[in-house]
């Protein structure tokens, strides 16, 4: 069904950044593993979603569509393509960015894609293997 230009501003402005969905979903399984964390720490590049401070690491959960992963959730709008295109790589580029300066800190980063949340067992795994290598 065809939206129009004000229903579309409205379901745009209703996405949050923070405490999503699939956010939640890594928080609460990174808890039951019994890993303690921090939330969103201004102070790091990026303003990581999950920061594990004694072990010098961070997660980020990633919606695919925002961050342009290029799965089957990600799709680019057929309208406004002027804004869009340019907005999503945007994204990608402070993505990236972010990532290399956290390094430069002294950080390890992983990222976890929205349609990886899902796979609860490899997720799982993923993140023992993460959390726990030196």
């Amino acid at each position: 069904m065809k939206k129009s230009p004000e229903q579309r501003t409205r379901m745009m402005r209703a996405f949050k950044g923070r405490d999503t969905a699939p956010e939640l979903a890594v928080r609460r399984l990174a808890h039951q593993m019994g890993y303690r964390f921090r939330l969103h720490r201004k102070e790091l590049p990026g303003t990581p979603d999950l920061v594990f401070v004694s072990r010098r690491k961070v997660i980020f959960i990633h919606g695919c569509f925002w961050h342009s992963h290029g799965c089957k959730l990600t799709r680019i709008p057929k309208s406004n393509l002027k804004y869009w295109v340019p907005k999503l790589q945007r994204n990608r580029t402070r993505d990236e960015r972010n990532l290399a300066a956290l390094a430069v800190e002294g950080w390890r980063c992983l990222v976890i894609w929205e349609c990886e949340i899902r796979a609860g067992e490899t997720l799982q795994q993923r993140l023992k293997k993460f959390l726990e290598e030196r």
